[in-house]
Order: structure tokens, then C-alpha cells, then sequence
């Protein structure tokens, strides 16, 4: 077993890229690709990447047609909803906004796997969610709410998004415990990518492929091989070693190298509301999150 100065590293190089990847995405869209056009770019050739690393490495069949249902509905919340919320509702906020509503997702995976009848409650737990959801609330509309201006929408395309995988991460743990992670992670993303194309290829088929520069295309490959291929590659390794709630605390971290990252170089500002309201939200998660 590598040691645990290791094992961290890596997830605190994960969560690194995870943060930076709001700003990233942000220079791509919507100026060069619209947001569905990118998720079907993305989908694409991180389903190629997943399929070619398997062929090269070994992977399981898929036992049962129940199973394969299971894989269908893990690509629609898991990559084709998940992906499609998140970089529409990225375009229309900042990363800043969009990394921090991102950390609500702990909580949403207690009610979903709560409602499915996959884990128990407790006080702690609700009392976490209130307080959460309040942070999220005053988060969401600390500029007031409107559909046509600010970020109200892009916020709760992000929320949407938080919800989605979290229906996701509850569905795909019966799966993970029968086959390989890259078994299950290929066909998810086959399925969603299926989902997701007739969204995203009018925008992608709109790209004017000549015009975007260099430094765009550096962008683009960080979000498909950084933050799509070696994420998932990296996590699944992590996941050898260390228990699920570990790897999903660095979460809570992201709102940190979002914001460094968006400061730095977009120049985005940080107000005090922002800051407050997300301690709210961090708050909460660290309450529903202990056992």
C-alpha cells in the first residue's frame, strides 16, 4: 500500500483540477463552444479514451440485462443531465458560485440514498441539510432572483447539477461492488454520451474549429484529458486504498482553488456575502457527512 503522504497528494492533485476546471471551461465558453456543443465534445472523446484504456488493460462483461439498465440510468443522471446542467449553468455564473454550490452535493446524496432506502438518517444529518440549503438559498439570491439577469439561473442549473449526480453516485454503488471501476465507467459514459448528443450537436456542428486559438484548445484538452480522463483514472486508484467519505471530503476544498484560480486569472471579484454564505454551506455538509 503507498504511504498515506501519497495517497493524499494525489486526491489533493485531483481536487486541484477539479477547482481549476470552472475557470478553464469559463475561457471556452460560450465564446468558442456553447455549452451543450462542449459536453458532447467532451463525452465523446472521454468515452473514446475510457473504451481505448480498457481494450488495453482488461475489463468485465456486464452480467445481466438488469445491470445494463442500471449502466443507462448512471449515463443519463451521471454524465448526460450531470454534465449538460453543469456547463450550461457554469456559463451563466461565476466559477467562484459554481464550485461552491458544487459542495451541497454530500447533502444530496443523504436524501437521495435516504429516499431510495439505502441509508438512515439522523438529527445531526437534518440539521446539517437546513442549514445547508439556507446557505444555498442566500447564496442563490444574494443578487436577487431573476432568470435574465446575474446568476440566479446558472446557480440553480448548478444546484440541479449537484442533484443529479447525486442520484447518480447512489445508483452506481451496487454496480462498483460487481465490476472493474473502468468496466462501469465506459459504458456510463457510452449511455450518456447517446443521451447527451441530441442536445449538443447543433452547437457542436456551429463551431468554427479555424478560429479558435491556441491557448483555447490547451483548454479544451485540459477539461477532456485533466479533468474527465485522469480525474475518474485517478479517483478509482485512490479508491483502492481509502475508504469513499475520504475521497468525497476533498470536495469541500474545491470552493478554495476555485476561487484562487478565478481571482487570479479572470480577475473575478470576492465579496464578503460569497464567502459568509459558503461557510453556511460548508457547515452543513460537514454535519451531514459525520457518521
Amino acid at each position: 500500500m503507498p504511504g498515506k503522504i501519497k495517497i493524499h497528494s494525489v486526491l489533493l492533485f485531483v481536487t486541484l483540477i477539479y477547482g481549476a476546471n470552472y475557470t478553464v471551461a469559463k475561457f471556452v465558453m460560450p465564446e468558442y463552444l456553447e455549452p451543450f456543443g462542449f459536453i458532447v465534445f467532451r463525452i465523446i472523446l472521454g468515452t473514446l479514451l475510457f473504451w481505448v484504456f480498457s481494450a488495453a488493460t482488461g475489463a468485465d462483461k456486464i452480467k445481466s440485462r438488469k445491470d445494463f439498465g442500471l449502466l443507462f440510468l448512471c449515463g443519463l443522471f451521471g454524465v448526460a443531465a450531470n454534465q449538460l446542467l453543469f456547463f450550461k449553468g457554469l456559463s451563466l455564473t461565476n466559477p467562484i458560485n459554481g464550485s461552491v454550490i458544487m459542495t451541497t452535493s454530500p447533502i444530496m446524496v443523504m436524501i437521495v440514498a435516504y429516499a431510495l432506502g439505502k441509508e438512515g438518517i439522523t438529527v445531526k444529518k437534518i440539521i446539517g441539510v437546513l442549514i445547508g440549503a439556507l446557505g444555498a438559498y442566500l447564496l442563490l439570491t444574494k443578487d436577487g432572483v431573476s432568470l435574465s439577469e446575474g446568476t440566479f439561473l446558472g446557480d440553480l442549473l448548478i444546484l440541479l447539477n449537484g442533484s443529479s449526480y447525486a442520484v447518480y453516485l447512489v445508483l452506481v454503488k451496487p454496480l462498483m461492488a460487481k465490476y472493474k471501476a473502468i468496466t462501469v465507467i465506459k459504458w456510463v459514459f457510452l449511455f450518456g454520451g447517446i443521451i447527451a448528443f441530441p442536445f449538443g450537436i447543433s452547437e457542436l456542428s456551429a463551431v468554427d474549429w479555424a478560429s479558435i486559438p491556441v491557448s483555447i484548445w490547451l483548454c479544451i484538452a485540459y477539461v477532456i484529458l485533466a479533468a474527465t480522463f485522469l480525474v475518474y483514472l485517478l479517483n478509482v486508484w485512490s479508491l483502492k486504498f481509502v475508504n469513499s467519505s475520504l475521497v468525497g471530503s476533498y470536495i469541500y476544498l474545491q470552493p478554495v482553488f476555485a476561487t484562487l484560480v478565478a481571482v487570479a486569472f479572470r480577475d473575478d471579484q470576492l465579496d464578503v456575502f460569497t464567502v459568509l454564505y459558503s461557510m453556511v454551506i460548508m457547515l452543513g455538509v460537514y454535519l451531514v457527512s459525520q457518521k
